[in-house]
This record gives C-alpha cells, sequence and structure tokens, in this order.
C-alpha cells in the first residue's frame, strides 16, 4: 500500500492540468515598467508562497478556486493585492505595478537591492543574489557605467578592489589581473570570446553593457576555464543587454579631448498587444585620437537582442554583439637603465616609436540563444548556446634591446604582421531548484552540464633568414632621445615578407556541475559544489589529442548572527591541464597545476539595506608550476620542460557600497596582496610575480542636488590607486623573452588618478561633463616582462548630451 501511496503521489504533478484547482500567473513591475525579481508572492490564506523570478514572472500551478487573493510585497514598495476571480481549469494572469513606500532609491552601485543582477547564474550556475554566495561577487551596474563615463572594462573594473590592468598590449587589449594572476579569464554573457589563455582580447564597447560582474578566487570550478592563466583569480563577465519590455530609448552624442567623437543609440520596443514579444537595438560608433602623434582609433558596435515569452513559464532570448575595431598600437616607451633600475623615459606626448600604417583590426561577434523553463514553481530549467568568432590582423612595431650596445636609448625596430582565427561554441544546461524542504531544511541546488569547442588558427608575415629560420624584419635603428622619430615605412622591405604556414589547432571540453545550498535554519547555510572536468586538444603538428580530467570539490559555510550579516568561509579548488601532458628531460610528464583556495569573509547591510559592506580575506597556492626549457644562450625551446614550485597568494579585500543617503551614493575599496613564489627551482624564493602590487584602492562618491534652486544637478568624484609592482619576474634561469637571470627586476611605480563628473538632467535630457586624471598624474602599465610600456592618458576631458524618449 505504501508503495501505491508513493506512486499516486508522484503521479499528482502530471495530472495537475486535469484537476478542477485554478492555476494562476503573473508579473511584477516596479513604478518604471522594469521586471522586480525576488518580490514575494502569497496566496492569502494559504501556505503557498513563491518568489518573483528574473523577469519578474511568478505562477501557482494549483490554488484554492475561491476568488483566493494574491500579496505581492518588496523592500521600498507599497505591498499591493489583488483578487483573482473564480475561473475554473483556466489560467489567470495578474500583473501588478509597485508603488514605492518611500524616498529610498536603488543601489546604483552594485547591483539593485534585493535583485539578482541579470545573468549572474551564467556564471555562479545558481538563481542567488550575491550576498547569498559564498564567492566574493561584485556587480558594476550600467548606471554606475553611464555616471563615471566609462568606454572600456579597465575603466568599470576600477570600482572594484584588487582588480587592476596587466597590459593592455599597446592599447589595443585588455589583459586584466586579481589577486596576483593575471590573465583572468574575461567572458562575454557567461562564455569566453577568445581561446588565448592570457585572456587578452578586446571584451566589448560599454554602450551594450548592462552590468560587469567580477567573481574572484575559484570561480572556474563552476565555468570549467581552469586553463587560463587568471583562472583561480577569478572571472569577469560582460553582460550585454536585452529587452525590459518597455517602449523607451535614448540617443546620446559624447566629444572630448584628442578629436573623440562618439554618437550611441539604444531603443527597445514590445512588439505585440499581449507583452509577450521585445525587441533592443544598441549601437555606437567611435573615432578618436591620442595624445601620443600618430595613434588613433575607428570603432563601429552594433547590439540587437530579441525576447520571447510566449506563456508565464517560458522565455526566450536572442542576442547578438559586433564589434570592428581598427586601433593604432602604441609601443609605448622604454626603461633607459638595466632591468634592476627604474628609469622610465618620458616621452614628449609628439614622439611614436611606431610606423605611421601600423594597426590592429578586431572583429568580434558573438551570438547567444537562451531558454529558460519554469517546471513548477520551485522547479526551472536553463539551457543557453553560445557562439562567438574573432578574428584580429594584428601589424605593430617593436622595440627590442641591441646586444652589446652600451646607450640603452639605441634600440632595434623590428616589424611584424600576424593574424588570428578564434572560433568558439558552448553550451550549457541547468537543472535547478530552488526553496524545496526535506523536513525544516531548505534546498537550493544545481545539477549543470556544459560543452565546449574552440578552434584556431593563427598565422604571421615574415620571412626566412640565413639559418632557414622564419623571422620578422628588422626595419632599423633608432635613438629614442633624438627629438623627432621617422615613422615612415620603407615599402621595399615590406614587399619581401610572405606568409607562414598556418598554425591550426583545436580543442574540447565537457563538465558536469553539482551544487547544493542547504539552509538548515535562519542562521545556517551550507554549501557544497562538485565539478568534473574533460579536456582533448590537438594542433596540426599530427602529434594527436592530448586529454586530462579533473575533480574540483567546493566546500563553504555561511553563518547569519543578525538579519544582515553574513559571515562565511569556503575552499575550492582548481585544476590547470593544459600543461599536464608536457614532458620533462628525464621523458616524465609534468602533471597539472592546481590551486586551493580557502576564503573568509563578512557579507553585511545596513541603514536598511541601502548600504553594504563586504570584507574577504584569502589564502591561495597555486602548485606544480612548471616552465620552458631552452637551449643555452639562445631563445630556442629545447621542447621540454621544468618544474617551478608553488606560488602562494595571500591578502584582504573589503568594500563599502552604497548610499548613505538618498541622494548620496558610494563606492570604497580596498585591496592588500603578499605573493611570493615558494620552493621554486626557477624564482627566486619569496619574491613577488610581475605586475603584482601590494596595494591597490578605489573611491566613488556621487551626490545630486534633488530640491531646491540646483535640482538636476550631480556630482561625481573618483579615485584611484595602483601600489608599486615588479615589472618581470625574479627569475634564477633565462626565460627565452630576454629576461636577465639573477637580476631583481625593478618596480613599476605607484600612481593615483582623481577623476571628477558633473551631470544636469532637465526633464528628458542630461548632460555630462567629464575631467579625468584632474591632476594630470604621470603612471604606467607594462604587458609581460617590460614589453609595451603604456604611458596612461594625462589629463583629458569629455562632454555628452544624451536625450531620452
Amino acid at each position: 500500500m505504501k508503495k501505491i501511496k508513493y506512486f499516486l503521489i508522484f503521479l499528482i504533478p502530471l495530472f495537475t492540468p486535469y484537476i478542477s484547482a485554478q492555476k494562476v500567473s503573473g508579473y511584477v513591475y516596479d513604478d518604471a515598467g522594469l521586471p522586480l525579481p525576488s518580490a514575494t508572492v502569497v496566496v492569502e490564506g494559504t501556505y503557498l508562497a513563491t518568489m518573483t523570478d528574473e523577469h519578474g514572472a511568478f505562477v501557482f500551478d494549483e490554488i484554492p478556486s475561491k476568488n483566493p487573493s494574491i500579496s505581492v510585497s518588496f523592500v521600498g514598495f507599497e505591498a499591493a493585492t489583488k483578487q483573482v476571480k473564480e475561473v475554473k481549469s483556466a489560467v489567470d494572469s495578474l500583473t501588478f505595478k509597485m508603488i514605492p513606500s518611500n524616498q529610498l532609491c536603488e543601489i546604483e552601485v552594485f547591483g539593485e537591492r534585493h535583485k539578482q543582477p541579470e545573468k549572474l547564474d551564467a556564471i555562479t550556475r545558481m538563481p542567488l543574489r550575491p550576498s547569498e554566495q559564498i564567492q566574493s561577487i561584485s556587480v558594476i551596474s550600467d548606471k554606475m557605467i553611464v555616471e563615471q563615463g566609462a568606454l572600456t572594462v579597465t575603466d568599470a573594473v576600477r570600482n572594484v578592489p584588487g582588480v587592476t590592468l596587466f597590459g593592455s598590449y599597446g592599447g589595443v587589449r585588455e589583459s586584466m589581473s586579481t589577486r596576483g594572476y593575471r590573465g583572468v579569464p574575461i567572458l562575454k554573457n557567461g562564455v569566453r570570446v577568445d581561446s588565448d589563455f592570457r585572456t587578452a582580447s578586446l571584451a566589448s564597447d560599454m554602450q551594450g553593457v548592462e552590468s560587469i560582474q567580477v567573481i574572484k578566487g575559484s570561480a572556474a570550478v563552476t565555468q570549467g576555464v581552469g586553463n587560463d592563466l587568471g583562472s583561480p583569480g577569478g572571472v569577469i563577465n560582460v553582460v550585454t543587454k536585452t529587452p525590459r519590455f518597455v517602449n523607451a530609448g535614448e540617443v546620446s552624442v559624447r566629444t572630448g579631448s584628442w578629436g573623440q567623437f562618439r554618437p550611441t543609440f539604444d531603443v527597445q520596443s514590445v512588439l505585440d498587444k499581449k507583452n509577450n514579444m521585445a525587441f533592443r537595438l544598441n549601437g555606437a560608433y567611435e573615432r578618436a585620437d591620442s595624445f601620443r602623434k600618430g595613434v588613433s582609433k575607428n570603432r563601429v558596435y552594433i547590439n540587437p537582442s530579441f525576447e520571447w515569452r510566449p506563456d508565464a513559464k517560458t522565455t526566450l532570448t536572442f542576442e547578438m554583439d559586433y564589434l570592428n575595431d581598427n586601433t593604432t598600437p602604441d609601443p609605448g616607451t622604454i626603461n633607459l637603465a638595466s632591468d634592476d633600475i627604474e628609469a622610465l623615459y618620458e616621452m614628449p606626448h609628439d614622439k611614436f616609436l611606431g610606423f605611421e600604417n601600423d594597426n590592429v583590426n578586431t572583429k568580434n561577434l558573438t551570438y547567444a540563444v537562451r531558454f529558460t523553463r519554469l517546471l513548477s514553481d520551485k522547479l526551472s530549467v536553463r539551457a543557453a548556446y553560445f557562439n562567438s568568432s574573432l578574428n584580429t590582423d594584428n601589424t605593430g612595431a617593436s622595440i627590442s634591446r641591441i646586444k652589446n650596445e652600451t646607450n640603452e636609448n639605441v634600440r632595434a625596430r623590428s616589424l611584424a604582421r600576424s593574424l588570428r582565427d578564434d572560433k568558439n561554441t558552448a553550451f550549457q544546461l541547468d537543472l535547478i531548484g530552488r526553496d524545496m524542504y526535506t523536513g525544516s531544511v531548505k534546498h537550493t541546488f544545481q545539477v549543470g552540464f556544459d560543452y565546449k569547442t574552440t578552434n584556431l588558427m593563427t598565422n604571421s608575415y615574415g620571412y626566412l633568414d640565413s639559418k632557414g629560420k622564419f623571422v620578422n624584419p628588422v626595419i632599423d635603428t633608432i635613438d629614442v632621445l633624438k627629438p623627432t622619430i621617422n615613422n615612415v615605412l620603407k615599402q621595399p622591405l615590406a614587399s619581401q615578407w610572405g606568409l607562414n604556414t598556418p598554425v591550426t589547432s583545436s580543442s574540447s571540453s565537457y563538465g558536469i556541475m553539482v551544487q547544493e545550498v542547504m539552509s538548515i535554519n535562519r542562521y545556517a547555510k551550507a554549501i557544497l559544489g562538485l565539478r568534473y572536468s574533460y579536456g582533448s586538444s590537438a594542433d596540426g603538428a599530427g602529434t594527436g589529442a592530448t586529454t586530462g580530467d579533473a575533480w574540483n570539490p567546493m566546500v563553504g559555510l555561511m553563518l547569519s548572527p543578525l538579519r544582515n550579516v553574513n559571515l562565511f568561509g569556503s575552499y575550492t579548488t582548481t585544476t590547470s591541464l593544459r600543461t599536464a601532458s608536457n614532458k620533462m628531460a628525464n621523458g616524465e610528464s609534468i602533471g597539472a597545476s592546481t590551486s586551493r583556495q580557502f576564503e573568509f569573509g563578512i557579507k553585511s547591510d545596513w541603514l536598511k539595506d541601502r548600504l553594504r559592506f563586504n570584507f574577504t580575506y584569502f589564502d591561495i597556492l597555486n602548485s606544480n608550476l612548471s616552465y620552458t626549457e631552452y637551449q643555452e644562450n639562445t631563445n630556442t625551446p629545447t621542447g621540454y620542460y621544468g618544474k617551478a614550485g608553488d606560488l602562494k597568494r595571500r591578502g584582504i579585500e573589503t568594500e563599502l557600497s552604497g548610499r548613505i543617503l538618498s541622494n548620496l551614493q558610494v563606492a570604497l575599496g580596498y585591496a592588500y596582496l603578499d605573493a611570493q613564489y615558494q620552493n621554486s627551482p626557477s624564482y627566486v624564493n619569496g619574491s613577488a610575480p610581475m605586475n603584482a602590487p601590494k596595494h591597490t584602492a578605489n573611491g566613488w562618491v556621487y551626490y545630486n542636488l534633488a530640491k531646491g534652486i540646483g535640482k538636476g544637478l550631480a556630482f561625481g568624484l573618483g579615485t584611484y590607486y595602483v601600489g608599486k609592482r615588479p615589472i618581470n619576474e625574479y627569475q634564477l634561469i633565462p626565460d627565452g623573452h630576454g629576461t636577465p637571470a639573477g637580476v631583481k627586476p625593478f618596480d613599476m611605480p605607484a600612481y593615483t588618478t582623481v577623476n571628477l563628473q558633473i551631470a544636469y538632467n532637465y526633464q528628458h535630457f542630461t548632460a555630462r561633463v567629464f575631467l579625468n586624471n584632474l591632476f594630470d598624474e604621470l603612471g604606467y602599465n607594462s604587458y609581460y616582462r617590460g614589453g609595451y610600456i603604456n604611458q596612461i592618458e594625462p589629463r583629458n576631458f569629455a562632454a555628452s548630451v544624451s536625450y531620452r524618449f
């Protein structure tokens, strides 16, 4: 009899549509007509309750059919109640438009209050808000991006403590660093847009960005991107805009220093009377020169998206993102001394070390299809398919030392041209359950599968030297201290170029991810996760496929002694299989490199959830590192690899963000990092990795006048500090890149920039003035062992005018 009873219980959901009980669904919007996720929806007089999803939708599969009342509540809004008419065996759809209960505004710094940021589940794979997750998560909203006038990922993530630009490759790409890891993966809508393990693709134009999400630490356990250099340091996810089911638009134009001209537009519309289909289109054009003579950029960006909600349970979203960018790579300046002495040449802005025809063309196309389906008010399925294509044509000069030359100011100048065709696809499938109970324990869980493929082709131009080696031509020798530098390339030399044999490679990987958040009671949550990853790669050399797999756990505990205070601790690991099969001279394999991370901290909300304070301590051990061996006194690899020991990182990160007053917004942050090589035969023990500052800090204050004669005016003041950091690794053996062994590298100088922004809003118009690097601070960033020592932009200004309709 018990088996029959359980079997009948199992059949009940299958026959729910045929039972006479009523089914009710609907949407909840805020006062601006935008979806209101995580609102509480209750059937009065019953135990039935649910929360709205990211689209503001809710559904009850079965409720009493006696004119029940549905109540909706959300902090900061007045509660609303509507009665459902008795219509048996039918679906009634309700729409709630919430009214603010006071003057508290949304927190616009790191997302919105009580809301899971758009597409955060693409990287966390869980339907939880940042404060509910054990990872250290920061979300920079589009409102803050607009307020600060951010045009790059680097501009935006300065608001996140400990995130810095590792290198810009001469101003044409962005390679980010956090927690001492370079090459932190930059994702777009949750997927990699290139396969370069240094993750230095040009990510996106800010016009199409809804938010930027930064998850620090071993977040790769959920994504399977452990093979990137910076995977254990975290991920940066660029989220593009999609329809919000409103009829609205905005056009703007920005102009500024060095001939900047940038018109943009954002238009969205509901396409049917039932509010089931909507379309959105973003676009931008930008043309600008630089403070550096001979450097310019020209780009076109387009971002269309379409969303269809055939019923209250189903959402289908199509989105595309296309960028065509032409930028002059800037070789930057040089250091006028040996590698252990800082003597950076403050090169005049009218001098350029490259050639007038240097250019990097980047075409980046990504598109995605996302599908969500509510199976019940507790269970949902999410599927997503992503495709990206990155094509680059890179022509630029490089500056190098001349062997046996005693004058550091005399350098050899060569020219290189390379091509890259990088195609990537990804598929994700997740089953998600929330607020499900076993006894008194509440469960939120995710079971997911993901599959990724990459096909890469690279090539280069050059010529065969006397030894039959394909090399880049050395064009000339220059003295950087001379008043003028020749920037005209002699065509006969360029005409001697030939195209090398293409290098192809492919890879595929899949992973299975399981996560569980158990709310034991109101004071304690346990977080458990486990990922299995398998990868296979092959190159055009015909040596066969290289395969590997790994298991990575995630364990955490969150305690809430007070309603607005969450204490958390976690343990996670990340495994890099990229070098696992590399051979040592004795024939043995190097093996996989692993990172284990302990993280502890506090997440809290104050002033009635208007102000957030987060503090995190981390301890990371990156073990079994390796290096490439080179033939003595040459840059030719031997084909073998050696063990490089471990790298230990410890540090703290703290941030305070939100609204102290209804019209005063703040974002303050500080990060400290202690990173040291240990047990290493190739690096000096105790030395820090390149470009890893011990101290970074950021601050942003935004104040608007809501009353009086100055109503509509707003002022923003921001500051950003990057501490000194070593320009190279402190190596014991040659690295093949010209870094001398046994020479302690000098530190790149610290710098602080201050930015000022003034805005005025009148009806549908907003005017903004941006004054950047107000005190004309001199700072530099350097990519990889001293190459591309680029100056930060000196004092500059811009102004924009926008019109909303």
